[in-house]
């Protein structure tokens, strides 16, 4: 996959855009739900919460996030480890992208591929038309299916587990509305 998406990044530089520098957070009250766990990401008195399953691929994780303030407005993002820290910050591409849980009718979605400076991770954001239906399926359902398109290329796929989601899912919210 590590070799798949750096050749992807290196060939699909279509726009630029910088971003902010990445930044470490301090992670916190870590649970562990099935295959899911839920944690405070913080930095100051900047807040974010997490529902992330990091089992299902060992250089990638799919994570559904939430900040403080903000706790309705959840965003979906994968992060890939690439080899190397990534020596800018940059949209590299946006590609058409279809998101499934189970044999649930499809989600068409744009996905954003960004690297951040200073960070060995490639990360994928969604632009999602339902975020709270997704939401909802993911909380019932057994796997997350993505398929990314690749031009004339055959699309890449990844399957993410959900056992666990719902608590993880439940406790990322309860988290962020409380803080």
């Amino acid at each position: 996959m590590k070799s798949l998406l750096t050749a992807l990044a290196s060939s699909a530089l279509l726009m630029g855009a910088p971003l902010a520098s990445g930044v470490t957070f301090n992670t916190q009250e870590v649970n562990t739900h099935g295959q899911w766990q839920s944690l405070i990401l913080n930095l100051g008195r900047e807040h974010h919460f997490r529902a992330v399953e990091t089992q299902s691929y060992s250089d990638a994780t799919l994570s559904l996030n939430a900040t403080q303030d903000v706790c309705d407005l959840p965003w979906l993002e994968v992060r890939v480890t690439l080899e190397e820290q990534q020596a800018e910050s940059r949209t590299v591409n946006l590609v058409p992208t279809r998101i499934r849980i189970d044999e649930q009718p499809v989600m068409d979605s744009m996905a954003e591929f960004i690297t951040e400076r200073g960070d060995d991770g490639f990360y994928v954001h969604f632009y999602l038309g339902d975020m709270p239906a997704l939401i909802r399926q993911m909380r019932e359902g057994e796997q997350l299916f993505l398929g990314f398109d690749q031009g004339e290329q055959p699309p890449w796929y990844m399957t993410f587990q959900l056992e666990g989601a719902n608590e993880a899912i439940s406790r990322m919210q309860t988290l962020c509305e409380a803080a």
